[in-house]
């Protein structure tokens, strides 16, 4: 039996607001990657009416964090039901535990992480940005003060993430306050090692 062709993961990370939805939608088009979105993994797995779906629908509601281990597996069975090789996962690893979660339960042979793709955006472009997408979105998280929260979860939870990246040398940081062409031009010549 042959062995399994391994995956190569980007994980994105970036402010709320810094335009990874954006970004990678461009790098689907442009390179193949398959985009990942933990958070709709969830939202699909919790409309399921699966054993997992119930737990994280309760989750939820109660506002509680999901356990690594199904986030985990709910990716691991995304990335292994599709033949593509390069995966870009938006919106995990979301703090250390994640991580750690990730190291032990993934094997680097089948799951191979390249880097992180950083978008790095000031905190004042992010929120204008985020409060012009509230007149439009619908979503109730895109007022000052519940991007302000959001914005200083992601700093405390997130930056240890790329700081553990960053001295392995797999940090991609991408100037995000620019249009989005800009930082897609940008994000290409980054990643210009790995993409050829």
């Amino acid at each position: 039996m042959s062995a399994m062709p391994t995956k190569r993961i980007l994980f994105v990370l970036g402010g709320p607001g810094a335009g990874k939805g954006t970004q990678c939608s461009k790098l689907v088009q442009k390179y193949g990657f398959v985009h990942l979105s933990a958070g709709d993994l969830l939202r699909e797995e919790r409309q399921s009416g699966s054993e997992n779906g119930e737990l994280i629908d309760t989750m939820i509601k109660e506002g509680a964090i999901v356990p690594v281990k199904i986030t985990l597996s709910l990716l691991q069975r995304a990335m292994l039901q599709n033949e593509r090789e390069r995966f870009l996962i938006d919106g995990f690893p979301r703090n250390f535990d994640n991580l750690q979660g990730w190291n032990e339960a993934m094997p680097d042979t089948q799951f191979h992480v390249e880097g992180v793709l950083f978008f790095d955006c000031s905190e004042s472009v992010m929120e204008s940005r985020l409060i012009e997408r509230g007149k439009t979105s619908g979503r109730t998280d895109d007022n000052a003060v519940a991007i302000r929260k959001r914005f200083h979860t992601y700093l405390e939870s997130t930056l240890p993430i790329i700081e553990y990246y960053a001295k392995l040398n797999k940090v991609f940081q991408v100037d995000a306050t620019s249009n989005p062409d800009t930082v897609f031009e940008s994000t290409c010549q980054k990643l210009k090692s790995i993409l050829e």
